[in-house]
């Protein structure tokens, strides 16, 4: 049985209630990727606050995004002041990659404050590192 609760119109995608899983959401861990699905990302971002939330959205059969895999791991051991997340953007997330405006993969997300600030597609990690320290700044 999933449960239906309002969610906070604060990141600016949803003004409709989503569905919430029964199963506990555990909050992500700084200095590593956590991976999420439709039921937890939206929780997982609201329970960062004002922390900056990184989201690699990926596919498992993507080249580029299994490059960009062990690049992203280590940046948020870098980050440690940063929520790294990862979606892969299987039948089950594709409401949420929709919702999201995924268009190709890799792309990444970058939000603060619950909503999408920026965003940077492809495997290009120096412009991802550039547009975190950009958001971070800000």
């Amino acid at each position: 049985m999933a449960l239906r609760l309002p969610i906070s119109s604060s990141h600016g995608l949803a003004s409709t209630p989503a569905p919430i899983s029964t199963t506990t959401c555990r909050p992500a861990v700084t200095g590593q990727v956590t991976e999420v699905n439709k039921d937890t990302f939206w929780p997982i971002v609201e329970a960062a606050g004002d922390k900056v939330v990184v989201l690699d959205m990926y596919t498992e059969w993507c080249g580029p995004c299994k490059v960009m895999a062990p690049k992203f791991q280590e940046m948020s051991e870098k980050n440690l002041d940063v929520v790294f997340l990862k979606l892969d953007c299987n039948q089950d997330n594709k409401p949420l990659a929709k919702e999201l405006g995924i268009k190709v993969v890799p792309t990444f997300k970058i939000l603060k404050g619950g909503k999408v600030v920026k965003e940077v597609t492809g495997a290009k990690i120096d412009e991802l590192a550039q547009a975190i320290d950009t958001v971070k700044s800000d």
